[in-house]
């Protein structure tokens, strides 16, 4: 064994720095829940107000999303053991497929072990040596990823720039048999959504592929939550639509959704799907029993954007800048990495369940807390959660504007 290169993981800097953190009691990663109930959590036996999830809908403890995934384990027991490309094909994967394609109205679907998959194998399969791809440079960190697996040529364009998009397809037009643009439908960090409309015109210009990642668009934007794609009207415009079933619809896993020929040649060739056991019978079940709830259930959504512009209102009036989010992705700007510690400790202390992002998932000197709504906070939480940070701005004097 080579101690020296085991040794030199422990004093990497990132853990130096986790070290330091720790010492201060201001670590804010990898806190133990014990047990989570509609917009609550509790975390060393005291009860917090969430606002750190992504369980958009809050379907997490629905009834009907519950039962359905006790129904599924009794029937097809607790996992695949296997891909489904030879042995864990189950029914149900397929019957979900065709739910989803019809959910968000493209021709087919293939659903992944989750989203970072989901990512990783189409994109590398979609983009081939004679391709390039030109990114959002706030894209997910899955998406970055996905161009490092693939051997397409890969260009960032500012976010969310069109003229900058557009230099980038000038640029490259002639060089290479296809071009794909591929973009957040929600930018996960800022809650700002892509301009479809314009990147649709530059892709038609251009003649261009669309590929949008809508992990936290899906089941929020759009009539009945059909996301970003629906929210513009410009589903025959996009080529590949991707989701995942981790925030909205409460499980684990995610999709590509596209025209059957793609999708059939992403069943065959996209190896994070074909090398990866199929999503067990409970997430299937979860991901399908969503769906029913929310096409019966028409009062979720107007619930969510209520307490969203509620949120929205409340922190206008504190007067922090929230990157002027469009969904339930609130994030506060503090800019200061320590600070953003010390913040989400002094949220914790006062029953506030929040998550800070430091780079690199943000630039740096960009450090933020990351807030988000689900359609189950009460007015009554949302309004502590208000005060609470109202106290915080004067106790840390987060800024008012972004510098």
């Amino acid at each position: 064994m080579n101690v020296e290169a085991i040794i030199s993981y422990g004093k990497s800097k990132v853990l130096q720095k986790r070290d330091f953190l720790k010492q201060k009691n201001l670590y804010p990663f990898f806190r133990s829940i014990q047990s989570s109930a509609a917009n609550r959590v509790t975390v060393n036996n005291k009860e917090l107000i969430m606002i750190g999830s992504n369980n958009y809908l809050g379907l997490t403890h629905h009834p009907h999303v519950v039962e359905a995934t006790v129904v599924a384990t009794k029937k097809y027991g607790t996992g695949c053991t296997g891909s489904r490309f030879l042995n864990g094909n189950l029914e149900i994967h397929e019957i979900l497929e065709e739910k989803l394609a019809k959910y968000v109205g493209h021709e087919s679907c293939l659903i992944f072990s989750t989203g970072m998959q989901s990512n990783l194998g189409a994109i590398s399969s979609l983009c081939g040596p004679k391709d390039c791809m030109l990114f959002d440079s706030e894209n997910h960190a899955s998406i970055v990823d996905a161009s490092r697996l693939s051997f397409a040529t890969t260009y960032k364009f500012k976010h969310n720039n069109m003229q900058s998009l557009e230099e980038q397809l000038a640029a490259n037009a002639e060089k290479y048999q296809n071009m794909m643009i591929v973009a957040d439908g929600v930018f996960s960090m800022t809650g700002d959504i892509f301009n479809l409309p314009e990147a649709v015109k530059l892709a038609e210009k251009y003649g261009a592929m669309i590929y949008i990642d809508d992990a936290h668009g899906l089941g929020v934007l759009g009539p009945d939550g059909r996301g970003t794609v629906a929210h513009f009207d410009m589903l025959d415009k996009v080529h590949f639509n991707m989701g995942t079933f981790s925030k909205s619809f409460a499980s684990i896993g995610g999709f590509v959704s596209g025209p059957k020929m793609a999708i059939d040649y992403l069943k065959h060739t996209a190896r994070s799907f074909m090398f990866s056991a199929s999503m067990p019978p409970a997430a299937v079940a979860t991901v399908s029993a969503c769906l029913d709830v929310l096409n019966v259930d028409k009062t979720i959504l107007p619930s969510l954007w209520k307490n969203v512009d509620f949120m929205r209102k409340g922190f206008r009036d504190i007067g922090v800048y929230t990157y002027n989010s469009q969904t339930p992705i609130i994030p506060i700007f503090v800019g200061d990495d320590l600070k953003a510690m010390q913040i989400t400790n002094f949220l914790y202390e006062h029953g506030i369940f929040a998550t800070p992002v430091i780079p690199p998932a943000v630039p740096s000197g960009d450090a933020l807390i990351r807030t988000s709504y689900m359609a189950t906070h009460n007015v009554e939480d949302l309004t502590r959660v208000l005060e609470v940070f109202a106290k915080a701005k004067k106790e840390f004097d987060i800024p008012s504007i972004y510098h």
